[in-house]
């Protein structure tokens, strides 16, 4: 009779394994990672590894010829945009997302542009029948021609068919269906992902082959599975917003090939995903008449500025504790600014209720969109609204002081073009050259900033 299959606890962030469960791993210190998995028997002497480049001898980084690497445009102008001009042969690109946010439609959608300028495309599907991506296909409008199907979840039938067909671009829906002979754990645990990936990215590498791996998410929003995939690809991609919301967002986290936290906006329609040119009007309410607490902030996504209102509503605690809550922004850095605003304004919202809020759903995560938020503040205490056709960008530091923010020209140039009159920037942001149509106010202090809106 055979014996009881050994089990440990595997960590879903480094990897580490313990003989039991316990709530922190001993090897990262994280805590609620440890999953049970089965322990692999070994073969041999020792297993056997290879580079996920491929080998090669000592070389002179000076006598490398070095090369730029020509892009495949998909056909969607936002996706290029995202992946930093488009594929690159050889390339993998891991994309995340909540479940029905879009990913397989979008992958769809460029596999079937890519097919009809003649590329040879495969389509791997793990979780779809072949009936149901050719239903999904229909439904999209798609024209399929040039596309191959392979529903498969076998690793190594996968590669069989990847070395028969040598396509330009494959899709690998979802990585964390495909397993192993090599391995006799279940699929979707950390030893069969990290396995398969590493597979499939030595294919890609060694072929030429652009491979796209679908990725599953935690209910906390991060992708499953060991962190080390993410390391392993050369570009990570997150589906963001609310999928009630018939508007996607895109952001590339990692990019090897391109800038990094770039952004790309689509609309769910009834034909799939379609890129949206204009996006800041997405995120700027149209308000008939000017509201308290609301102003216009110029971030910068990646390599693209973009104008997003912050909306704050300020009104009187009901609790003992007042609270503090930020929707798309970092939550401890408004109570920071909250305390920057009483010590050296003299503005006190200490028993206030401080509600912020960033419109379309869009996550903010660079300082720049601190005086913004402050304004926005100070407007919703006072219940008076900004002026008209304002912009509003800087980093507010403790000391008080305005600190400048990266391409502030270019944010400036694009407020400008969007009709803006007025903007409040950093001293070190001030244009050398006036911007037509725009009036600029350059600060060095948060209180000049307050004292400047009571002017106007």
């Amino acid at each position: 009779m055979a014996g009881k299959a050994k089990t440990h606890y595997s960590c879903t962030e480094c990897g580490a394994s313990s003989p039991k469960w316990q709530g922190q791993c001993p090897g990262c210190g994280q805590w609620n990672t440890l999953v049970e998995a089965l322990v692999e028997p070994t073969r041999g002497p020792a297993r056997k590894f290879a580079g996920l480049a491929g080998g090669g001898g000592l070389r002179k980084l000076a006598e490398i010829h070095a090369r730029e690497e020509p892009r495949q445009p998909t056909g969607i102008e936002e996706f290029d945009r995202v992946l930093g001009g488009g594929l690159v042969a050889g390339g993998v690109v891991l994309i995340g997302g909540d479940p029905g946010i879009g990913k397989s439609t979008l992958l769809l959608q460029a596999l079937a542009r890519l097919g009809e300028a003649r590329e040879n495309v495969l389509y791997v599907s793990g979780e779809e029948s072949a009936e149901q991506v050719a239903l999904r296909a229909q439904r999209l409008q798609l024209d399929p021609g040039g596309m191959q199907l392979l529903a498969e979840i076998n690793l190594e039938k996968i590669l069989a068919a990847l070395l028969e067909v040598r396509p330009a671009v494959a899709v690998i829906d979802s990585i964390q269906t495909v397993w192993s002979d090599a391995l006799e754990s279940a699929p979707g645990s950390v030893a069969q992902v990290r396995e398969c990936a590493a597979q499939l990215t030595r294919f890609a590498k060694q072929s030429g082959t652009c491979v796209f791996f679908v990725g599953h998410v935690t209910k906390e929003g991060s992708l499953a599975g060991p962190r080390v995939l993410e390391h392993m690809v050369d570009t990570v991609l997150y589906f963001e917003g609310d999928t009630h919301s018939a508007f996607r967002l895109v952001r590339a986290v990692k990019n090897r090939f391109g800038a990094v936290n770039e952004l790309g906006v689509f609309a769910m329609t009834e034909k799939g995903l379609r890129g949206v040119a204009n996006p800041s009007a997405l995120f700027l309410s149209q308000h008939p008449l000017d509201v308290p607490g609301s102003c216009v902030l110029c971030t910068q996504e990646g390599t693209r500025p973009l104008l997003v209102e912050i909306q704050a509503l300020v009104d009187a605690a009901q609790a003992v504790s007042p609270r503090r809550l930020s929707v798309g922004l970092e939550q401890n850095r408004l109570a920071m600014l909250l305390a920057v605003l009483h010590r050296h304004a003299g503005i006190v919202c200490g028993d206030q209720d401080v509600f912020v809020n960033a419109v379309g759903g869009v996550r903010i995560a660079e300082p720049a969109a601190d005086l913004a938020v402050l304004l926005a503040v100070v407007s919703s205490l006072r219940n008076q609204p900004l002026p008209g056709k304002l912009v509003v960008f800087g980093e507010v530091g403790l000391a008080g002081e305005i600190r400048p923010a990266p391409r502030g020209q270019e944010r400036l140039k694009e407020a400008a073009k969007l009709g803006f009159t007025r903007a409040i920037v950093p001293r070190a942001n001030a244009p050398k050259q006036a911007i037509r149509g725009l009036e600029v106010v350059a600060l060095d202090r948060v209180e000049q900033a307050i004292e400047r809106l009571r002017a106007w």
